[in-house]
């Protein structure tokens, strides 16, 4: 017994600061911080939650407020798969996310090696150019979009959604900060061994840089997975469209607008964004950290 209560006097105990008492050592530092970040996670939870249920239930068990799991998952799957074929535009948002993601991040690439490692005539004004583009959204450009794609015919395809958005001024941006951290003599010494410029950045620079591709990569597929104007304006084919216009069309049902079938199509359209966040979470987290030491 003596040595029980021994062991239990020397074990180390968390002062509570505020209201100066002692705690047992399993109660967190800074309790009050962790209940306030639970409260906060729970109420934005709350409608992610609210969305898997609507997505079970009928209009009938929706208008009743019910906030548990209806049974009419496997009427509102058939409407969204066979009825809705939104499986065809999950796949269509999937190969124009990732093309644009893939374009995105090489000229990405390429372009940083360029204003960064090479010297041409011009080059901070055509910089500032591109840094000027991040200030005119794609709504702003979308006519002159659309007269060019219909000048070069391929509207109406998987090019016309991925061509005109190959180029990025903020990944343009990104990988010119992020080469810039980069010590000159890595560049200095692979010229001393002979290596060109494409060797330089093959063996050197993108193993240095996941991190800033994974960010990158993260906000590019989100960024095109979401894309809804110029998807519905320059497409015809409802076999070729993508997810958002694909989740447009439950909107409408046969006998009006169906709340459980639009909330199911809802949910499938956030898992592909949601596994590549997972999947890069770590590049994106270090990603954007414009460090010498990243």
């Amino acid at each position: 017994m003596t040595s029980i209560s021994a062991e239990r006097a020397s074990r180390p105990q968390v002062q509570d600061v505020a209201h100066g008492r002692m705690l047992p050592p399993w109660v967190p530092k800074r309790l009050h911080i962790h209940v306030f970040l639970i409260v906060v996670c729970f109420i934005l939870g709350i409608p992610l939650f609210y969305s898997f249920i609507v997505a079970t239930q009928s209009n009938a068990e929706v208008f009743r407020y019910q906030f548990w799991p209806g049974n009419n998952l496997a009427n509102n799957w058939d409407v969204v798969i066979n009825a809705r074929h939104l499986h065809t535009y999950v796949l269509n948002s999937i190969v124009v996310a990732i093309a644009i993601t893939a374009g995105k991040t090489v000229l990405s690439l390429l372009a940083g090696l360029a204003f960064v490692y090479f010297r041409f005539p011009g080059k901070w004004l055509v910089f500032s150019f591109i840094l000027i583009t991040l200030m005119m959204p794609t709504e702003v450009l979308i006519i002159a979009l659309f007269r060019f794609v219909n000048s070069l015919g391929i509207a109406n395809s998987y090019l016309a959604l991925i061509v005109p958005f190959l180029a990025s001024a903020t990944g343009t941006f990104l990988f010119r900060q992020h080469f810039s951290n980069i010590p000159a003599e890595l560049a200095e010494a692979a010229q001393l061994d002979g290596a060109n410029p494409m060797q330089f950045l093959w063996r050197v620079l993108i193993p240095m840089s996941w991190n800033t591709i994974g960010a990158l990569a993260v906000v590019q597929f989100v960024y095109a997975w979401n894309m809804y104007t110029w998807p519905n304006l320059i497409i015809s084919d409802d076999t070729l469209n993508v997810v958002q216009v694909g989740i447009g069309t439950l909107r409408a049902g046969d006998s009006g607008l169906q709340f459980g079938p639009l909330m199911l199509g809802s949910v499938i359209a956030s898992i592909p964004p949601v596994l590549v966040f997972i999947l890069l979470q770590r590049q994106f987290m270090s990603g954007f950290s414009l460090s010498r030491d990243k």
